[in-house]
């Protein structure tokens, strides 16, 4: 919520959306506690959702950064990292 505290929100797409009366009052402490406007909080909200069911965006910028690595691993450490493996706790 950083962007929040320091103001950054930018004005953008109005839209109206129907809450249960028990989430907005909610969401209304927790804007007046944060010191925030609804809209703020709102479309903070929607963007941490939206960044939390993106796991495949994520997955593919790892995969290419993992492409630009070198991933090979050399025959003693793989083997200690076996051995590791095998005394860990899953």
């Amino acid at each position: 919520m950083d962007a929040l505290r320091s103001g950054g929100y930018t004005f953008g797409m109005k839209t109206a959306i129907s809450l249960p009366d028990e989430i907005f009052e909610e969401a209304e402490q927790l804007a007046r506690r944060l010191k925030v406007s609804r809209s703020a909080l709102f479309a903070e909200a929607v963007a941490e959702y939206v960044a939390r069911h993106e796991p495949e965006g994520i997955t593919e910028s790892l995969n290419r950064v993992a492409d630009e690595l070198d991933t090979h691993v050399d025959a003693p450490t793989e083997s200690a990292t076996q051995r590791l493996l095998r005394r860990s706790e899953w």
